[in-house]
């Protein structure tokens, strides 16, 4: 197994060269998407004016926008190039070490320094990052928003900040913390727009926070933070209250029938987000080198070789294509 699958998910092409085929050959369930995605052509014909520079009324007007779906004010809304990079930039931003709950993103580990695990809800100590995913990745845990704001308030008396990376918190927006977004707390909340809205391409985020810090952050992104598109296909899908709504009750839904599928195998999923499941304590390695010979590709982790992980597949179709390759049918 190459060193690149154990890093992050959706290197399909290079799973193509390593285990043959083409790569629209495989199915992909590494990343943890929404396998029905927004359908961008809902933003309307020439909604993206590819001869123009990025507008910052465009801009202002995705913020606002997001910021409602995220129940927070504009001013506490910063659009970034990607959840990602907004972690990286928060670690320059806020020149501070950082420590990180386990298991949890591999950036979260690697953004701040020094970085030694963290525990939810110790005493802080010294001026420190604490950094936690809500919904957890790879596990999919949903920790109390009230305990995590709670902490959040002591971190913030010891001079700290809490970052807390809410990727997945469209399907959960009850567990979100983002109303506690406030001038005076030293919060920090990230969101993805890709993951539920199933278009990471646009490489599309947004980091809400106190306003000094959000000032700070545009200073460092600079005039044109995001693409024309994004700011475009963003902002219609945040207005989209129909699908959202339709996308919130059909992805648990998706999720049922593939819990069903890898128990019926002998595989237990664990988890409460609706776009992917974990599988612990089994060949981890094995387990995908025979979905990769079964041109599916699924996310390993090199700290716990008896993890996998497994996306949610689009449809019934693809179901059964897991089902087939679990029992050892290549046909």
């Amino acid at each position: 197994m190459s060193h690149a699958f154990l890093f992050h998910g959706g290197r399909v092409s290079e799973a193509a060269r390593a285990y043959g085929g083409l790569p629209e050959d495989w199915l992909d369930l590494s990343t943890g998407l929404n396998p029905e995605p927004w359908p961008a052509a809902r933003a309307g014909a020439g909604a993206v004016d590819w001869t123009a520079l990025p507008d910052p009324d465009a801009l202002a007007q995705l913020e606002a926008a997001a910021a409602r779906h995220f129940g927070v004010a504009p001013n506490l809304c910063c659009a970034v190039p990607g959840s990602e990079t907004a972690l990286r930039l928060l670690a320059r931003a806020l020149d501070l070490p950082g420590r990180a709950l386990v298991p949890a993103y591999r950036t979260h580990r690697e953004a701040f320094y020094p970085s030694r695990p963290a525990r939810f809800g110790e005493q802080p100590g010294a001026k420190e990052v604490f950094v936690l995913a809500n919904p957890n990745n790879p596990d999919g845990a949903l920790r109390d928003p009230e305990a995590i704001v709670e902490w959040a308030e002591r971190i913030d008396a010891s001079g700290g900040f809490l970052v807390v990376d809410e990727a997945f918190a469209d399907c959960h927006p009850e567990a979100s913390v983002a109303r506690a977004v406030a001038p005076g707390l030293r919060l920090i909340v990230l969101r993805s727009f890709g993951k539920f809205f199933g278009l990471a391409g646009l490489r599309l985020g947004f980091v809400l926070g106190p306003p000094a810090l959000m000032m700070l952050l545009r200073q460092l992104l600079g005039s044109w933070p995001v693409h024309a598109a994004a700011l475009a296909l963003g902002r219609a899908a945040y207005e989209d209250s129909h699908w959202i709504a339709r996308t919130r009750a059909a992805l648990p839904i998706r999720a049922e029938a593939l819990d069903g599928v890898l128990r019926r195998h002998g595989l237990e999923p664990v988890g409460d987000c609706p776009l992917f499941r974990l599988v612990t304590g089994c060949e981890g390695q094995a387990l995908f080198e025979r979905l990769a010979r079964a041109r599916i590709l699924v996310r390993p982790f090199a700290e716990f070789p008896d993890w996998v992980r497994f996306g949610v597949p689009a449809d019934p179709a693809a179901l059964a294509r897991l089902d087939a390759a679990l029992a050892g049918d290549r046909s």
